[in-house]
């Protein structure tokens, strides 16, 4: 296999993740003045200027642990297969928290997909790393993050409870009961 088809494989890969990223950017960008920047925030928010680099940085690796999986495990049809699996499940649901978050201002259920998303995460993390121990590494501090911003999402969330959020969450509870 040539040098620049093995090139194109891992600039795909890494593109792919970034490209939800690009697009839940764009999304979020519309939100930061008219309702984000309004909300209250714990002590510990990081400055905005930190999410795009740091998404961007965890979006590579994920990006390059896949294709690593993917080369190292037989590609879809062979043992990487569940992994890939996991690895697109926990992409859709990174990149579906930024609608719910900021498009559809609904903190509680961001909180929920975060949580999922950690979740899928962890365990993709540790398929990756049955086939290649580098990508399971990799995996680290995109979970470290995803639970940093799942307590972020979370206190967000309490400083910021309305009305509409409780009526939500007593609906919910009384549905259970």
């Amino acid at each position: 296999m040539s040098s620049s088809s093995e090139f194109l494989k891992i600039a795909g890969a890494i593109m792919l993740p970034n490209l939800g990223g690009f697009v839940n950017g764009q999304i979020t960008r519309k939100h930061i003045d008219n309702w984000y920047r309004h909300l209250n925030f714990p002590s510990y928010r990081p400055p905005n200027w930190i999410f795009a680099p740091m998404w961007t940085s965890l979006y590579s690796g994920m990006g390059y642990a896949s294709y690593l999986v993917w080369r190292d495990g037989g590609g879809f049809g062979g043992d990487a297969q569940l992994p890939l699996i996991a690895y697109g499940t926990q992409l859709a649901l990174n990149w579906a928290w930024t609608p719910i978050f900021f498009g559809k201002q609904k903190m509680l259920a961001g909180l929920v997909d975060l949580l999922a998303l950690t979740a899928t995460s962890s365990l993709c993390g540790v398929l990756f790393f049955k086939i290649n121990r580098v990508a399971g590494y990799i995996f680290i501090p995109y979970v470290a993050w995803l639970s940093f911003a799942s307590l972020l999402n979370y206190s967000v969330y309490k400083l910021n409870c309305g009305d509409k959020d409780k009526k939500e969450i007593e609906a919910a509870t009384l549905k259970k009961e």
